[in-house]
């Protein structure tokens, strides 16, 4: 990601630019914007407009169910359509992810970074860490990155308070207001939380809410748009981010089916779009690959149905009678399912070894040890997890 966002300077006392980060601008939003604008692409490599996104089927069906918002034709909801597509645009923009130039009164848009654009639209808490990594840099060449490490400083050795929030507040404002067209505090405002609360969720440490000083730490599920109904869940001071993200998804995979099978149909367009072959090598690999494949149930394996490492392509003879015996979908073939997750593995590593920003070795272990109730260590290389997956199906 540091690699990408080296190529640019995004110093707001030379762009002058206020629109680098907005209101609507959450990991959730910005996630399905990127995604709406790559289907809309359809890798044509077209000019498009905020109108264009939100004109489109594939935005209203899957906005309008994931978010409980109404119909985009809907006259009476058309600002708030506004800001939801344009500012995550005007966001991707800024980052060099997207072209835009005017034309008229208009924003025309171009994908200007494809791998980037799939890497944000391919799941929320990759849209997180996109904007973490982003807004760092941006705070670092505007050179207002001292201001938010002063204020971490403090949060973690206890002693921040709202005075120390206010003072970084007014900081912030008077920076912006002199930097950029803004020239009042309330639009500053309305930025500030967006920039601070990603920086405080990332970096462990109280953030800002409804203009006070966060009682905890600031959680990575406060951040989100589009929320699940719960109390307090992932908000244990001894709950890892990760745990809390997993909890996040699988509450809003709970609590709303079409948002379940939106991101699990986007991970699986995502591997029948990495593969044209089988990634299993047997006798049953030769024709087209055209199945996707749960190794791990969605049925008995929810809240990993959308990881990409728990998907595997295959051909339909090797998913219907090897991976599913007797084309029997509600079973499963146990020593099928070794040979998909040896393979798999061999998957990852090579995409990990590419730069990809695909898969983790981490979400690979994580899926292993829910599915057969293991614990492998973190820490384990790929021959490692490799030898340990078949002393384990050895022993089943």
């Amino acid at each position: 990601m540091n690699t990408f966002f080296d190529q640019f300077n995004f110093d707001i006392r030379i762009s002058k630019d206020a629109r680098f980060m907005d209101q609507k601008v959450t990991p959730d939003v910005l996630c399905i914007i990127a995604d709406c604008v790559l289907n809309y692409d359809a890798d044509r490599n077209i000019e498009f407009t905020k109108d264009d996104i939100w004109n489109d089927d594939y935005f209203n069906v899957n906005v309008k169910a994931i978010f409980n918002k109404p119909d985009v034709k809907n006259e009476t909801t058309k600002q708030e359509y506004d800001k939801f597509t344009s500012q995550p645009l005007r966001t991707l923009a800024y980052a060099g992810v997207l072209e835009i130039k005017k034309r008229g009164n208009k924003n025309i848009y171009k994908i200007n970074n494809r791998v980037i654009l799939e890497y944000i639209a391919m799941k929320e808490r990759n849209a997180y860490v996109f904007l973490y990594y982003y807004l760092t840099k941006i705070l670092t060449d505007s050179g207002q990155i001292r201001q938010f490490e002063s204020f971490k400083s403090k949060c973690l050795k206890g002693v921040a308070t709202q005075d120390d929030l206010l003072e970084l507040k007014e900081r912030f404002q008077r920076f912006i207001i002199g930097n950029t067209p803004i020239n009042g505090k309330l639009e500053v405002n309305r930025i500030f939380p967006k920039i601070l609360n990603i920086y405080a969720c990332e970096n462990n440490i109280q953030g800002i809410v409804k203009g006070r000083l966060s009682s905890n730490q600031f959680y990575y599920t406060d951040l989100m748009y589009n929320r699940p109904n719960w109390r307090d869940i992932g908000k244990n001071k001894n709950t890892s981010r990760n745990e809390a993200i997993d909890k996040h998804e699988l509450l809003l995979m709970e609590q709303n089916e079409a948002y379940s099978d939106y991101i699990v149909q986007k991970a699986m367009s995502v591997i029948r779009k990495m593969y044209k072959e089988s990634e299993v090598k047997d006798q049953w690999a030769n024709g087209e690959a055209t199945a996707v494949h749960h190794i791990f149930p969605r049925a008995g394996f929810p809240q990993i149905a959308h990881y990409l490492e728990n998907l595997i392509k295959l051909t339909p003879t090797q998913h219907y009678t090897k991976a599913h015996p007797n084309n029997k979908t509600n079973a499963i073939n146990r020593d099928y399912q070794l040979i998909c997750l040896l393979a798999k593995s061999d998957s990852i590593e090579s995409s990990i070894k590419k730069g990809e920003f695909v898969y983790k070795k981490e979400s690979f272990i994580y899926l292993i040890n829910l599915g057969l109730s293991v614990e492998l260590n973190y820490n384990l290389d790929f021959r490692q997890i490799k030898t340990e997956l078949t002393r384990i199906y050895n022993k089943i």
